[in-house]
């Protein structure tokens, strides 16, 4: 299964923020630029994750984001499913339906193995996905100052 590009970019913020300290507070801006990512794309998937509770944003002077204790306990498979808007692997109906759409078995078997993808990234946290060797990496990613 392929992710989109904004799933992507959710899930590096998301692992970026988990490797800050409790008391640092990153922007927006710098997690863009220290995941070498446009600001605009980067803006979207952070509102999104605030949305969902997964991050918190704090306005003002010493504002910034930080990662919400249910972000950090979030289950990897529920957070892409949620990202990715429950898009079925196969479309079969449309402006060109597939003339097999009432008789395939195709479908069936891709939305087996989706839900198997999305079962195994459950296995998975958000805190567990920055354990050695990558929080000490996203550690190194720096942002040039605001």
């Amino acid at each position: 299964m392929r992710l989109t590009r904004y799933t992507d970019l959710a899930l590096r913020a998301v692992m970026r923020l988990a490797v800050v300290d409790d008391e640092e507070l990153l922007t927006t801006r710098q997690i863009a630029a220290s995941m070498n990512v446009p600001y605009t794309h980067m803006a979207k998937a952070i509102a999104q994750l605030q949305r969902l509770g997964v991050i918190e944003a704090r306005r003002g002077r010493n504002g910034g984001l930080s990662l919400t204790d249910t972000g950090r306990r979030t289950r990897v498979g529920d957070l892409v499913r949620t990202l990715e808007g429950h898009r079925e692997a196969v479309v079969c109906e449309g402006d060109a339906p597939c003339p097999l759409a009432g008789a395939c078995r195709l479908r069936r078997a891709l939305l087996e193995a989706q839900e198997a993808f999305y079962s195994s990234l459950n296995g998975v946290t958000v805190a567990d996905l920055v354990t050695a060797p990558t929080g000490p990496v996203l550690l190194s990613l720096g942002a040039p100052p605001d």
